[in-house]
């Protein structure tokens, strides 16, 4: 599947967009649309960082499961979690139960409070060109862009975990920041 293809309700869809009821509400509705609010963008950093090293289904899937265990990524309420926090995140099923990963998710809840309500501000500085052609195939969507990488270096330099720019560029399609919907995808 490198081109769009045509879903059982008619439309056209990017090809992972249709691979799965849950992958295709989530290309319908929320992939590649803007994102604002730390709290927001808060929740779509930890998940991307969560699903490094796996199928983003497995995060999708179990995304309730995440919010309840970080508090709807209430980034004052992560940041101020502890060692008791952060065994019992270790002991959740719900989750993906991965201590290098809740810690980040930790050490980002606190950078994040740092920025002190600008973390909104830090990603959107990093949004692709509007105006860069749209993909025709899978593979003319790249992994890794500049902007991802100056957006992961500003990242760390805050004090962000788990944000290498392929993770960025992720968080950067998630998040509406470019628009990588395939030229005759519905959505786009």
């Amino acid at each position: 599947m490198t081109g769009a293809v045509l879903g059982a309700d008619g439309l056209l869809r990017c090809g992972w967009g249709d691979s799965a009821d849950d992958y295709r509400v989530y290309h319908d509705t929320e992939w590649g649309r803007p994102v604002h609010g730390d709290q927001a963008l808060f929740e779509r950093i930890s998940l991307e960082a969560f699903q490094s090293g796996l199928s983003w289904i497995t995060i999708l899937r179990r995304r309730e499961g995440f919010r309840a265990a970080f508090r709807d990524f209430t980034i004052e309420e992560v940041a101020e979690f502890g060692d008791a926090d952060v065994e019992r995140l270790m002991a959740d099923t719900g989750i993906i139960r991965n201590r290098a990963k809740i810690l980040a998710t930790i050490a980002n809840a606190r950078a994040a409070r740092e920025l002190a309500g600008e973390l909104d501000a830090l990603i959107w500085s990093h949004a692709g060109d509007p105006d860069r052609p749209a993909p025709r195939t899978l593979a003319d969507v790249p992994a890794v862009t500049p902007e991802s990488t100056a957006l992961a270096r500003e990242l760390k330099k805050n004090g962000f975990r788990f944000v290498g720019p392929t993770t960025a560029y992720a968080l950067m399609q998630a998040c509406g920041l470019v628009n990588d919907h395939l030229a005759d995808c519905h959505a786009r």
